[in-house]
């Protein structure tokens, strides 16, 4: 037995990190360093084969039926099937195993055709032609045949089959671009580079004779992580070490553009590719609707144990008479009268629950599969929520959680590019406290209603004029944009600037704007050549700077950095980066001047970055030079060693001047958070943005309002006070209104309730979150949620993405487990989106990586609304409908078997036959509630946009809920009770027949079916609201199936059929007009309780539906899409109405102000001739200029 992997595996987990190294050594091109370096071990790694498929030929069938088994309704259907075929049962194993048998083989049909395809896929993927390197020729052979340390050649336009180190390109600066649309989602080309000391190797010669080993990290799906080093070889000298990163790293899916050639090495092939590492499913989520399911078929399961008890306690009682024992016309032999009596009762009990096993509904799980899949593309086929801007719908990743979406009651969402365009556009900078404004451009369009330069404040002289240049220079030199002069690219136009034409191209649209604005400030970024930048001044003038070395972005640190040098060789640091991480790290500079700015332009809502920079001596330079060295080229705790190394490099810096840039709201997002709030819906914002410009938003974005009394839980205030007091002096301050007003009915209308909204920072979360000394966090943690529980909305800012995941986990796990919703469209917000119950990505300009792990993506947040408030609700409603129905057509079905045994001394008796025990939950009753759960609407379409309140209706599993259950199970007794008994006294001691037959027990049976067949099909034909022609086809056509089965199946002598016992028993029940008569009249009995049950509550206690059902009928028009019905004859109702497109704040002639209520203060920003003022207005005041703005109108 190879017991290797169980050996790899404790070396791995148990021997400690020190005795297990998580690298592996790559020999580029199979070929063995020079001798005397270092060993040569050849290493075994798997070809470069994908397999995405789950099954092959030969283990479809068992591994199949071991995944179908093991759901517990198939398990149990199976047990009841064997225990037919091993011991005499009243029932034919036919009735257990054909439904068994069609929902299992219905799934493998689907699961296999499905595996087929992914088969299909898989053969195209791995036998396409790729070129690699053999003895210094080009050879071409099948992708699935490439090894761990191929040398490759891949073409323009080609995708990559592997993951490959960079090794050289066509292009003289050795770099190449890319696209990764199929990994993440972004189609924009991104800039790779190749090895420093082999992106001279042009040919296939050059790269043949290289000698060199790679040693990297072992496989992880990290598509953004990579660590690595190549040592090169040079004859028998001390190999050159150079780091690898992941700007070295080409992955398998994406695509070479705009180059027209690429060597790289082979490092991961096949399943150990990032691309299929990312194959892995994420973890399972399951609805609140399934748990509800699985714990009523617990409840049914009790009843038929219990049900099988009563039957076979009251056998042995009734037969404990002799006569009733053994009858003298069916005398036991000795053998039965020897058995064990405790054996015949566990065979008897055996026997009642095949008899009665039909309660729990097995088609139930397909129709419930079926119902969710095909109801998922009523949400892709949804007009309304597909964005022409983008040429994008909504897709959905999983259907499990479709009436999810009816019960969420937390919204989670980030800021910039979710509730915000993330469409930047360069509003003004301030160098040494002077402000520039310039030409208005975004995205290339410039607008002409602006003029030149507006110079605010007087201009700089001497010093300040060097100070001036620096900056512009920063801002030009310190980002990740490419370049691109093609007249079209990505779908963006060339813009016009100055006498070129240039289109930036950057992963951050924060990048472009400020190259962009920067440009319309007379400095033009050209292009990066030879690892030289090239800008152009205002006198026309090209300078040349070398690029020395990026220190990157990452959300941790909040800045970047560059250093370059020169054509006068003075080597600069220019850095960028939000405030908080700026400030700290300066010496110099006019620093309350610049903080000040920044504060005002944060407080309008516009998003800010200062720069700050420090002049290196050449010395100073390789001692920076050697630090970074070191840590790029470690293996291991490599991230970390940056960290620390970038950290010793920014400091000391003299800050040079802030930037502001604005992010347009988007469309309808107010509406949006107005409708969600109405819903009841609570809504966070959780952003890394700092907490002036997140406030703003939530102003303008309607999440805060006028009368919303500002909370802060922040870093400033705790260090004024102890965490402790700040959080007791909120929780009095929020509860003193709880006793009189109710928080969880809060809809955001009244004007006269106060509503609290809080601000938390991520420090101030952290304390929060830590652990006390004493061990205990839980005080802290119940005290802040109690705050929360008590505001209408909560701003998290300066989270960082691990943050927002333990917030949503808070809220989640929290007494009340309520259902969270999270959305975001950036990569930062992929780990809130895994944590919450329903995940939902925005296919925005941040990438794919969101909508990619999400369970629902959208192009636009406004589309939230419709999701939710209509599709989610109507989503819940059927599926509960569904369920509910299920167990209420099985109660009514079985119960009557319940009743027949006393009447036939328990002798387990079937009082239906067998073909109507196996079609009645396939056949005869599935097509109209399949039909019903996927296109009933209670209330319209219309109806449910203009009453967001009508979500409240379903809210906290409503109609799931044991009340509901219980009169739903009860309903199903009566209607058993009236099935049986009203057949059984109806004819009892009558001749029913013309010519004096009476009815026997088959034909009792198959009246008492027929009555039940048109009673649960009429009761679901009664509690439809929405008829289609659909609907009519499938109830009314279910109904005619029934009586034509039944004729045939009585009127013809089947010769496959040991017995006849049914033939002619259909026929001559309709025969007799009592038959017709009793039919009619249980019928009638049956749903007569259910439908004054409907009426009377209608009437008295009618709830928020009904009551818009009932005003739909008389009001028909309406002034806003969120007016409530109520409000019509309010005087004091002013409709809300936005234009589609917010104002901007660059439109210097739109009259706009905007009202901010901050630290005590009201404050109303209005425009004045340069720029913006503020002006203070005291709250109590009675009047306030209204106006139309930013932020919400006054």
């Amino acid at each position: 037995m190879d017991c290797s992997l169980i050996r790899t595996l404790i070396n791995r987990y148990c021997a400690g990190e020190e005795n297990w190294v998580d690298n592996r050594t790559i020999y580029v091109g199979h070929r063995e360093p020079p001798s005397g370096t270092e060993a040569y071990i050849p290493q075994r790694y798997p070809d470069n084969r994908i397999v995405s498929s789950k099954y092959t030929f030969w283990n479809f069938v068992p591994k199949n039926l071991f995944e179908q088994f093991r759901r517990i309704a198939n398990f149990y259907f199976l047990i009841i099937f064997l225990v037919q075929l091993i011991i005499d049962t009243p029932t034919s194993p036919v009735t257990s195993g054909l439904p068994l048998f069609f929902v299992i083989t219905v799934t493998a049909i689907k699961q296999g055709y499905e595996d087929w395809l992914r088969h299909k896929a898989d053969n195209a993927m791995n036998q396409c032609p790729v070129h690699f390197i053999q003895h210094g020729k080009l050879v071409r052979k099948q992708s699935r045949k490439l090894r761990v340390g191929d040398i490759l050649m891949v073409k323009e336009n080609e995708t990559f089959p592997c993951d490959l180190i960079f090794l050289s390109s066509s292009r003289g600066d050795g770099t190449c671009f890319v696209t990764t649309a199929s990994l993440d989602g972004e189609s924009s080309h991104k800039t790779y580079y190749a090895v420093q000391d082999t992106k001279a190797f042009h040919n296939e010669q050059d790269i043949d004779a290289l000698h060199a080993t790679i040693e990297c990290e072992q496989p992880q799906p990290d598509l953004y992580k990579f660590v690595g080093r190549i040592n090169v070889y040079h004859d028998r000298n001390e190999p050159i070490a150079r780091p690898l990163g992941s700007e070295n790293l080409l992955l398998r899916g994406a695509t070479l553009k705009n180059t027209e050639r690429i060597f790289g090495v082979a490092i991961y092939t096949g399943m150990e590719t990032k691309m299929a590492l990312n194959y892995q499913s994420k973890s399972q989520k399951r609805s609140a609707v399934e748990k509800s399911m699985n714990v009523f078929l617990v409840v049914y399961l009790c009843i038929l144990i219990s049900k099988a008890l009563i039957n076979t306690t009251l056998k042995y009682v009734w037969q404990s008479e002799p006569f009733n024992d053994e009858p003298w016309y069916n005398q036991k032999t000795d053998s039965a009268r020897k058995r064990n009596l405790i054996l015949r009762a566990f065979t008897d009990f055996l026997a009642f629950m095949v008899l009665f096993n039909y309660i729990i509904p097995v088609s139930m799980y397909v129709t419930v599969e079926m119902q969710k899949f095909l109801g998922s593309y009523f949400l892709t086929w949804d007009e309304e929520m597909f964005d022409e801007d983008t040429g994008e719908g909504p897709l959905v990743n999983t259907s499990d959680l479709n009436e999810e979406l009816g019960q969420v009651e937390y919204v989670f969402t980030d800021k910039t590019g979710t509730l915000t365009e993330n469409n930047m556009e360069f509003i003004e900078c301030c160098i040494e406290g002077h402000v520039y404004i310039p030409h208005v451009i975004c995205n290339g369009q410039i607008l002409h209603d602006c003029s030149g330069i507006d110079m605010i404040d007087s201009s700089p002289g001497g010093s300040g004029k060097e100070r001036e240049e620096l900056f512009f220079r920063a801002l030009c030199l310190c980002h990740t944009v490419q370049v691109k002069e093609d007249d079209n690219i990505d779908g963006l136009k060339k813009a016009q600037l100055s006498e070129r034409s240039c289109v930036y191209i950057s992963s951050s649209p924060d990048e472009v704007a400020l190259v962009e604005g920067i440009q319309r400030l007379g400095y033009t970024y050209l292009r990066m050549k030879d690892n030289f930048m090239e800008i152009l001044n205002p006198k026309n003038d090209i300078e040349r700077f070398e690029l020395l070395e990026i220190l990157s972005f990452d959300s941790v640190r909040r800045r970047m950095s560059v250093i370059v040098r020169s054509v006068a060789g003075d080597i600069f640091l220019f850095c960028k980066g939000a405030d908080s991480s700026i400030f700290p790290r300066v010496i110099e500079g006019k620093i309350d001047q610049i903080r000040s700015r920044v504060e005002r332009n944060a407080v309008e809502g516009l998003r800010t970055l200062c720069v700050a920079y420090k002049k290196f001596t050449r010395k100073e330079y390789d001692s920076v030079c050697k630090l970074l060295q070191n840590a790029k080229i470690a293996l291991h705790d490599r991230e970390k060693k940056l960290a620390e190394a970038y950290e010793q490099i920014e400091k000391d810096l003299i800050l040079l001047g802030a930037t502001a840039v604005e992010d347009q709201l988007q469309e309808k997002a107010a509406d949006t958070i107005e409708a969600l709030q109405k819903a009841g819906i609570k809504v966070w914002v959780l952003t890394g943005d700092k907490m002036e410009t997140a406030a703003a938003t939530c102003y303008a974005c309607k999440l805060f309002r006028r009368n919303t009394q500002l909370l802060e839980l922040t870093t400033k205030k705790i260090e004024e006070q102890s965490l402790h007091d700040v959080l007791f002096d909120l929780s009095k301050t929020v509860l003193k209104h709880s006793g009189n007003l109710t928080r969880d009915n809060f809809s955001g209308l009244s004007t006269d309730m106060q509503d609290y909204g809080l601000i938390i920072d991520g420090a101030a979360l952290s304390l929060i979150m830590k652990p006390r000394e004493d061990g205990s966090s839980g005080n802290y943690r119940e005290r802040f949620l109690e705050i929360c529980r008590n505001c209408s909305a909560v701003l998290c800012c300066r989270m960082a993405p691990l943050q927002k995941a333990q917030i949503v986990k808070l809220i989640k796990l929290s007494k009340e487990h309520p259902i969270t919703l999270a959305i975001g469209d950036g990569a930062n917000d992929v780990s809130m989106i895994l944590e919450a119950h329903v995940g939902i990505g925005i296919t925005g300009k941040e990438g794919r990586q969101a909508a990619r792990n999400s369970d629902y993506a959208i192009p636009k947040f406004k589309h939230l609304k419709k999701m939710l408030l209509v599709h989610g609700h109507f989503y819940y409603v059927r599926i509960s409908e569904l369920v509910q129905y299920f167990f209420y057509k099985n109660v009514c079905f079985i119960f009557p078997q319940f009743l027949y045994q006393f009447f036939c001394g328990f002798s387990q008796q079937p009082l239906y036959d067998t073909a109507y025990l196996t079609l009645y939950n396939i056949s005869f009753t599935s097509l109209p509630i399949l039909l019903y759960s996927l296109m009933e609407q209670h209330v319209s379409t219309d109806m449910l946009k203009r009453e967001p309140s009508l979500y409240r209706d379903i809210a906290k599993n409503a109609l799931l809920r044991w009340r509901v259950f219980i009169y739903w199970t009860f309903l199903g007794l009566f209607d058993a009770v009236v099935f049986f008994f009203g057949a059984y006294f109806l004819f009892d001691n009558t001749t029913v027949t013309s010519n004096g037959q009476m009815f026997g027990n088959w034909t009792f049976g198959t009246l008492v079916f027929t009555v039940l067949v048109f009673t649960v099909t009429l009761k679901l034909a009664l509690d439809t609201h929405y008829w289609t022609w659909i609907n009519h086809f499938v109830i009314w056509g279910s109904l005619l199936f029934y009586i034509i089965f039944s004729l045939l199946w009585g009127g013809i002598i089947w010769p496959f059929l040991s017995y006849q016992r049914m033939y002619y028993v259909f026929m001559q029940t309709l025969s007799s007009g009592p038959a017709w008569l009793g039919i009619i009249l249980l019928i009638t009995v049956s749903l007569l309780p259910d439908v004054l049950k409907t009426v009377l509550c209608r009437q008295l206690w009618p709830t928020a539906t009904e009551r818009t059902q009932i005003m739909s009928r008389h009001c028909r028009d309406h002034n806003s899409e969120f007016t409530p019905l109520s409000s019509l004859k309010n005087p004091r109702y002013r409709s809300n109405d936005y234009s589609n497109s917010p104002d901007r704040r660059s439109n210097s002639h739109s009259k706009k102000m905007m009202f901010t209520h901050w630290r005590g203060n009201d404050y109303s920003i209005l425009p004045s001739i340069f720029g913006y003022s503020n002006n203070r207005c005291n709250s109590s005041a009675r009047y306030c200029y209204s106006g139309s703005g930013l932020e919400t109108s006054v």
